[in-house]
């Protein structure tokens, strides 16, 4: 049966300034490269023979991986990257200090933005210092989001996991997604059938591996964190 990896990225410079980052692309701390150095080492100490790394288009996601693999000893692994991977986006929140956003609207609204499953933050206004319209990366994708929920980023998750990594899973490949903490957790959802009003409670920690086993219908048969001292709770499934 094939595993899955799911990889938070390390730490980057805005979670240590606790900033909504959202799609900016901001890079690592030291500590967040040391984090996915020690992922790989830990997916390396797994036992499962990893086929493919998928990736976010943002660089803490990419450098995340590539640091793994580099500790895993598996550089030479081939890497897919997709724009549908990306973290959610945060609107009119993105680079905002969350602490200073909670004083300014007050902490009820705030949560809501952002735990809550189907309530986006206030869209971003384009021609603003975070419009993503004119980012290379992003040339030929129509209809580019201005804020999301986690619902909508699971909207946008979802045709690329059925049409690009659900048919390597069927072909028996071992993977490793690295990606976002939102864009995780929308595939955290998927899989586990966690239900609306209980996904705030998961989290996924960084630079924290979280493998699961599949069975033959893609159903998760076994999952725990490779780092058992950071891990979080998982959420209940049927093993």
């Amino acid at each position: 049966m094939p595993f899955i990896a799911l990889l938070r990225h390390g730490q980057s410079q805005w979670n240590l300034e606790n900033r909504f980052t959202g799609w900016v692309d901001v890079d690592l701390t030291a500590e967040g490269e040391a984090q996915a150095r020690r992922s790989g080492a830990l997916l390396a100490g797994s036992g499962v023979p990893f086929d493919k790394l998928f990736t976010s288009l943002q660089t803490r996601a990419i450098r995340t991986g590539n640091l793994a693999l580099d500790s895993a000893q598996l550089a030479w692994l081939p890497v897919e990257r997709s724009w549908r991977l990306n973290e959610r986006h945060y609107g009119a929140l993105t680079g905002l200090n969350k602490a200073e956003t909670a004083a300014k609207h007050g902490d009820d609204l705030v949560n809501v933005w952002r735990r809550s499953y189907d309530t986006p933050p206030p869209p971003l206004e384009a021609g603003t210092e975070f419009d993503f319209s004119k980012d290379r990366r992003y040339a030929g994708v129509a209809d580019l989001p201005a804020t999301e929920s986690l619902k909508l980023t699971l909207e946008r998750v979802l045709p690329y996991w059925n049409d690009e990594i659900v048919p390597d899973l069927k072909a028996g490949k071992n993977l490793i997604i690295a990606a976002h903490g939102n864009s995780l957790r929308a595939i955290v959802k998927h899989l586990f059938a966690v239900p609306d009003d209980r996904i705030a409670a998961v989290e996924m920690p960084t630079g924290n591996p979280l493998l699961i086993e599949l069975d033959g219908g893609l159903k998760p048969k076994a999952a725990r964190y490779l780092d058992e001292a950071r891990a979080e709770k998982l959420p209940a499934f049927s093993a």
